[in-house]
């Protein structure tokens, strides 16, 4: 089974992945998001965690967005087939490039990272820290280093297997992450241990007074 199986009969795509950690990722938002807030999801994918989070929690404003037209489309048929209101259109969105003139209660990033080149991690964060409001969340959810060593075997292997598809992904460091977010006036809340070896990292912005101190 490839990682985006395409429905016969529509545009949805469907993720196994997806179904597996929707449940464990809603959790971990619901933890640390309040019951009502703006959230701008990056690298949607198939829209499949868009749906499952925008049902279980009728308060959160949820923009979906994705650099690729399969995906937004594949987000546009499951928000037609059963999306709910608070699930906001899809927009063709890459992460180093234009990013809309909003402010977010959240941003979140769901198995991005360790398939992109690196400039998308330092362009996640900076753009995060200033789209989000003070207090507002950066989540990121994946598989990660910590101290620059894999956390299982399981990932290693899945680290060699992304390098040699492309030299510029990879599985990256928690340190690296925690430097860029420091720089731009965000702190890391938490770190959460996750099914399969992920990891849910949840930043916070930080007032904006307190950054230049």
């Amino acid at each position: 089974m490839t990682p985006f199986d395409m429905h016969d009969q529509d545009k949805r795509l469907f993720s196994p992945s997806a179904l597996r950690n929707r449940g464990p990722i809603l959790d971990v938002l619901k933890a640390h998001l309040p019951p009502q807030a703006r959230v701008l999801e990056v690298a949607s994918g198939s829209g499949e965690h868009a749906i499952h989070f925008t049902a279980s929690m009728p308060g959160w404003q949820w923009l979906p967005s994705d650099p690729t037209l399969r995906a937004c489309q594949s987000i546009a048929a499951w928000r037609e087939h059963g999306g709910m209101g608070n699930l906001r259109e899809p927009m063709m969105l890459d992460v180093t490039g234009q990013w809309p003139e909003e402010t977010f209660d959240a941003v979140v990033a769901i198995n991005l990272l360790h398939i992109s080149p690196w400039e998308v991690t330092p362009a996640l964060i900076a753009e995060a820290a200033a789209h989000l409001v003070d207090g507002g969340r950066l989540v990121i959810y994946g598989p990660f280093m910590r101290d620059n060593r894999h956390t299982a075997p399981s990932n290693a292997a899945f680290d060699d297997d992304l390098r040699a598809r492309d030299k510029r992904w990879g599985i990256r460091d928690l340190g690296d992450l925690t430097t860029q977010a420091e720089r731009q006036g965000l702190t890391l809340d938490r770190v959460v241990e996750m099914p399969a070896n992920n990891l849910s990292l949840v930043f916070h912005k930080r007032p904006s007074e307190d950054v230049y101190k």
